[in-house]
């Protein structure tokens, strides 16, 4: 009896997913557990194993696609077994472990809908494809399984409809213009983790009003701060006290006594929250992720360094899942590694703030009238002006670049 591989619920807001790749093809063997497609939702990229061991003998859904929770997206079955010969219920995949809640599983796209001729089987991907090229389903004879219509059939459907005929407008023979030349390239399809981050920030600038104040904090005695703690701290893999551990430390305990910068901006409400979940971006090949150190204001130094080397490690192991990802109230997002100073981060919506950082340098700084050589870190504060006006958001910055100067505050 075939299995379905079905798109399955990683996190309580998620309501569909898309298909990012297939890894095996249709006809391949495959064993149970191993890798069969990989999909992604709004925040996360995942492999989905073979609940059982055969062959993929049908994809359902094909790279891109956007699927419905429940519905599937491919069958495994014996060499030779078609899907219709499926005579119950078939397995689902092992439930996500964040998983909160079940929720009923999505109407099987081949089932009957509203407004189609009874016992109509339409795969997730040729019904996209027919509404885009303006199909009547009803008038569309499958080739699949059961009678099933799929792309093919969708698109051979399309070719035999009668071109629109327009009427010839006698015109002036324009003058020749030159073709641009572009060099060659190579074109790629914006597809998983680059796609949804591009939706993802494109909607940040849409839906909120955005605005970045800057400072520099002299950071000179922060570092000798470090060089000793280091030496007098028993140092492992797990613990480093990097720089960034500290400014996470300096940004959260300025949250506590700015909470208004701790906050959720969503439809009409300002949700401020006590406890500080504090994002940290790192960045990967194939785009960014936010892994979130949960009730940060509740760690020490040591802790808050532990939980961030430990997420990022997961993070470019492709180890996390969607409950570390999910829940931060702020969030801090580094590009001194690369030798930028100041930049302008953008938000990640519902939070109503960032702090960007920028990398170290050395510069002259007075001193009354001497002047001495400091090391100076750039800061990067973009806040949505709806839920924060300028000065509560300087304040803060204000006290972030105070508590970065007076490093023992951090300790304390």
């Amino acid at each position: 009896m075939a299995v379905e591989i079905i798109m399955p619920k990683m996190g309580m807001g998620m309501e569909e997913g898309t298909v990012v790749e297939w890894l095996k093809q249709k006809g391949d063997s495959v064993k149970k557990g191993e890798s069969v497609v990989s999909i992604s939702s709004d925040k996360i990229e995942k492999e989905l194993e073979a609940p059982e061991e055969g062959v993929l003998i049908d994809i359902e859904a094909e790279v891109d696609d956007v699927v419905p929770i429940g519905q599937p997206l491919g069958y495994i079955g014996i060499p030779g077994e078609s899907v219709g010969e499926s005579t119950g219920p078939a397995p689902s995949v092992a439930p996500i472990k964040e998983e909160l809640s079940a929720e009923p599983v999505a109407q099987q796209a081949d089932e009957p809908v509203i407004g189609e001729e009874p016992r109509l089987r339409v795969s997730p991907a040729a019904r996209k494809l027919a509404k885009t090229m303006n199909v009547d389903l009803s008038t569309v004879t499958g080739s699949g399984p059961m009678g099933r219509i799929t792309k093919v059939d969708v698109a051979e459907a399309a070719q035999a409809q009668p071109a629109v005929q327009t009427e010839t407008v006698p015109q002036t023979e324009p003058a020749p213009v030159a073709p641009v030349q572009f060099p060659d390239g190579k074109a790629k399809k914006v597809t998983g983790m680059r796609k949804v981050i591009s939706e993802r920030m494109f909607s940040s600038l849409q839906q909120t009003a955005q605005l970045t104040l800057q400072a520099t904090a002299d950071v000179t005695e922060l570092l000798a701060f470090q060089k000793k703690a280091r030496e007098a701290y028993q140092i492992n893999d797990e613990v480093r006290l990097t720089i960034t551990d500290f400014i996470a430390k300096a940004a959260i305990n300025a949250l506590l006594s700015h909470k208004g910068m701790n906050s959720h901006y969503q439809g009409d409400m300002i949700t401020t929250f006590d406890a500080v979940h504090l994002g940290v971006a790192v960045a990967l090949d194939e785009g960014l992720v936010v892994p979130v150190v949960q009730d940060a204001d509740k760690k020490s130094l040591s802790a808050i360094s532990r939980e961030i080397r430990k997420a990022s490690k997961s993070a470019r192991g492709s180890e996390l899942n969607q409950l570390q990802l999910s829940g931060s109230t702020f969030t801090i997002t580094s590009l001194g590694t690369y030798g930028i100073g100041f930049f302008t981060p953008v938000l990640n919506p519902p939070e109503v703030g960032i702090l960007g950082v920028g990398t170290i340098s050395e510069q002259p700084v007075y001193f009354g009238d001497e002047l001495k050589k400091r090391s100076v870190l750039p800061l990067s504060l973009t806040f949505d002006h709806r839920a924060v006006d300028g000065a509560p958001a300087a304040a803060f910055l204000a006290e972030v670049k105070a508590n970065l100067e007076a490093p023992f505050k951090l300790v304390l």
